[in-house]
């Protein structure tokens, strides 16, 4: 009788991720990758069966999740040093993974594995942001696995930054930017934000990095998720929402920013901020409304709007001049006087 065919590669690959959460499962994918020739990745079931194993790989290795508004659950201590210590071996299994399907590229032509390194990329940049730099869940080694990833990903996509990783090279490719956000979409919404808290990071981390003019056509979803930060009860996300709009207004023209009263959403949501007495958050608002009120104000006398009602421009200043003449704290009057002449003089 002749013995069993051997399994197909995407047989082989379903086998092995569906085998992840067991002990040893890491040890044995990556002797099954080791082993394997890079053009069998390039199988007909190969992109596929491989951007779902990238998705597996990347959610084994996630921060152990919070409860709905944020607090941790008791004795997650063990859970972190262990996540820890699998980002290690999960990012070497990624590592590993680029390692083959470059030696493909050049076996067969990048052409042909495009389409598989798309499938992965945005699962291992989610993974490297998550683990690069110092935080609860990770190590010395895990960061230092992480950022090599990182590095990795920019040079197989054939970039010279992350960047341009992010946005595409210039008028030629779209970027990785909206497949990151895509992948992030679950996670950044009012009631799952907060349940993973590398999320928040990854988000604000991708953000930062892409300017204009490539970030206005993924402005409907990286809006949402900065007013969500920018509305929490903790200051330090209020602070990181903020900074987020702020980007958001500096990369995205008035006019797109203006559509469909988005102006007018951002300015409320900092105009009431400014009831705040935390310094570094009253600044950053401050400086995101020195920007935005120019496009709103030219918007709204467009629009027809604001004769004989009270400017944008007029409530900032009335509210700041009432709050700074009865503030004692020195931190907060500095801010105040900082940017008091720039809103007298605009």
């Amino acid at each position: 009788q002749p013995p069993p065919a051997a399994p197909g590669p995407e047989q082989a690959l379903l086998r092995a991720r569906l085998a992840l959460p067991e002990p040893g499962a890491l040890r044995e994918l990556t002797a099954l990758l080791e082993a394997a020739d890079p053009s069998w990745l390039l199988s007909s079931a190969g992109p596929a069966a491989l951007g779902e194993l990238a998705a597996a790989l990347s959610s084994s290795a996630a921060p152990p999740r919070r409860e709905q508004d944020g607090t941790e659950p008791p004795g997650q201590g063990t859970a972190l040093a262990a996540v820890a210590e699998r980002a290690e071996r999960v990012g070497a299994v990624f590592l590993l993974l680029l390692q083959k399907l470059e030696a493909a590229g050049s076996q067969r032509g990048m052409a042909a594995v495009g389409p598989v390194l798309r499938r992965v990329q945005g699962h291992a940049f989610i993974f490297a942001v998550t683990h690069k730099d110092e935080r609860p869940w990770s190590t010395a080694r895990s960061r230092e696995v992480a950022r090599e990833l990182l590095e990795r990903l920019v040079q197989a996509a054939g970039c010279g930054s992350v960047e341009e990783f992010l946005r595409g090279k210039e008028g030629d490719e779209e970027g990785r930017f909206g497949a990151v956000m895509w992948l992030l979409k679950p996670e950044l919404t009012k009631d799952t934000w907060k349940r993973n808290p590398a999320s928040r990071d990854v988000f604000s981390w991708a953000l930062l990095r892409v300017s204009r003019p490539w970030l206005c056509p993924h402005l409907e979803r990286v809006l949402p998720p900065a007013l969500l930060l920018s509305d929490d009860f903790q200051e330090e996300n209020k602070v990181l929402g903020v900074r987020c709009l702020h980007h958001i207004v500096l990369n995205v023209p008035g006019a797109d920013l203006c559509q469909f009263n988005r102006a007018q959403v951002v300015f409320h949501a900092l105009y009431n901020h400014l009831y705040s007495r935390e310094a570094s958050l009253i600044q950053a608002v401050l400086l995101c409304l020195l920007d935005l009120l120019p496009f709103l104000e030219r918007w709204q006398r467009h629009q027809g709007q604001g004769r004989g009602a009270t400017s944008p421009w007029d409530q900032v200043l009335q509210l700041v001049l009432t709050h700074m003449e009865a503030e004692h704290r020195l931190a907060l009057r500095r801010v105040y006087a900082g940017t008091l002449p720039a809103f007298v003089t605009r």
